[in-house]
């Protein structure tokens, strides 16, 4: 994909608006706009760069807050003019110090939440984090946790206790976006997957 692909570009003067999604959560981050050089500095660096209208030059998101925008795709929609950027965000995107510049339920699903919260800790290894813990041991004791709890899960399947079943496939769940972030895989990965299978 090249900045000439857009309707806009034709027009030099032309800036096109970036709507940034995090690639985790699918929450809508923030509204941007990009000329020609904020475009092709993004592609380049893998890092969201956008045109500032206020100060009339390039800002790369996180620059001075260090909360930088790293691509993982970038879609133009069905006119052209308008780009969606999958991203994965260092920190929070708003100046407010707020993940993203809406204030906006969490309409994503706790699952995406809790999975983004698991790489802030994988980040971060804060002290006293039972996942810090987890991290530190590797995939072998992760995987280890991820076994335990599919069998306790399907122990409470078995005897048709709903309630527990519910609780053990909690703990599994969890266990598991631990491993896969351990892994460096997303929940977009797995629904990228199962999609392919499904054609």
């Amino acid at each position: 994909m090249n900045f000439e692909d857009f309707e806009l570009s034709k027009n030099a003067d032309s800036l096109l608006p970036v709507i940034v999604q995090d690639d985790t959560t699918l929450k809508v981050l923030m509204l941007g706009y990009m000329n020609r050089e904020a475009f092709e500095k993004t592609v380049a660096e893998g890092v969201v760069t956008f045109w500032s209208r206020g100060r009339k030059c390039l800002w790369t998101k996180g620059e001075t807050s260090g909360n930088f925008l790293h691509v993982v795709s970038m879609l133009p929609d069905c006119d052209a003019d308008t780009l969606l950027v999958r991203a994965r965000p260092d920190g929070p995107t708003c100046h407010r110090g707020t993940p993203a510049c809406w204030d906006t339920p969490e309409e994503e699903g706790f699952v995406r939440s809790l999975s983004a919260l698991i790489q802030g800790r994988h980040q971060a290894l804060p002290e006293g984090s039972y996942t810090t813990k987890l991290f530190l041991k590797g995939p072998k004791a992760i995987g280890k946790k991820v076994v335990e709890e599919a069998g306790e899960a399907v122990i409470e399947a078995v005897d048709g206790n709903r309630d527990r079943f519910i609780y053990e496939a909690s703990d599994l769940l969890y266990h598991l976006l631990v491993l896969m972030e351990s892994m460096d895989v997303s929940l977009s990965d797995l629904e990228k997957e199962l999609s392919f299978r499904h054609k």
